[in-house]
């Protein structure tokens, strides 16, 4: 890719583009406007490569990576989980967890997923479909026999709304649950605009329910065999790191500490 690149600044031409595939309605990751966290880390990247972004928009549900990562028509995704077997992962740029998110007024301290507690709020979680590919707070709760009190609110949601996964904090601030489990950038982001306060808390207990993990590194993905991509990707996020953690802290993105699970 720096080949490539180096390549057509020397003959004159237009600047490169860094293709990137995108969610155009997924906040605060990505959206069209640019207004995301992705979008912008993407600016950044394609400033030390001397190129310009170009997006192939698809939104991010199952099918994602083959419709357009492995479908040519783009080369990198801005954010997966490290090691995540459909791409060639760079080097983890940060790692968060899930966490409780609860209205500041109400006072709801819980941090534990085994706090007894648990058995009487009302609990909003997000669900992603109806083949055990619910998130880990899901499983947690069902292992311990918390369904009853438990609202699920579809990942995915209704395309044709803003965000759609946004619609589980929205329960919070509403007062539809008491508590919620969420993705923690997801709640961070969305405790910076949220109409009322919001308390965001680390899941803290990941270990007591292992093979279960709540805290994730997070990439850049590439097609496999992509060498040359991946190389400058992790050359990029090792000497950008101050730039990229400010960013991470400017969309309230809640930072794990590495090894936590």
């Amino acid at each position: 890719m720096a080949l490539v690149l180096a390549a057509v600044h020397a003959a004159g031409g237009e600047p490169a583009m860094l293709r990137v595939c995108a969610d155009p309605n997924n906040l605060p990751f990505s959206d069209a406007d640019g207004r995301g966290l992705e979008n912008r880390l993407a600016e950044l990247v394609a400033r030390e490569m001397g190129a310009k972004v170009s997006y192939t928009w698809w939104a991010q549900r199952r099918g994602f990576i083959r419709n357009t990562l492995k479908a040519g028509l783009c080369d990198v995704v801005m954010g997966v989980p490290a090691h995540y077997d459909p791409v060639e992962t760079t080097r983890p740029y940060y790692r968060s967890s899930y966490v409780f998110v609860s209205r500041e007024d109400r006072n709801i301290d819980v941090a534990s997923l085994k706090d007894p507690r648990l058995r009487s709020l009302k609990i909003g979680v997000h669900l992603f479909g109806d083949d055990g590919m619910n998130s880990p707070p899901v499983h947690a709760l069902g292992e311990q026999g918390i369904v009853g009190n438990v609202i699920g609110y579809t990942l995915y949601g209704d395309y044709r709304d803003a965000t759609p996964p946004a619609r589980l904090i929205e329960a919070v601030e509403k007062g539809d649950v008491e508590l919620a489990a969420a993705w923690g950038p997801l709640a961070g982001y969305a405790a910076l605009t949220s109409p009322v306060p919001l308390r965001i808390v680390p899941i803290a207990d990941g270990k007591d329910f292992a093979p279960l993990q709540f805290s994730f590194d997070i990439s850049m993905g590439v097609r496999k065999g992509d060498a040359g991509l991946k190389k400058r990707l992790d050359e990029i996020i090792a000497q950008k790191s101050p730039e990229i953690a400010a960013l991470l802290t400017s969309y309230g993105i809640p930072l794990a500490p590495a090894g936590a699970r």
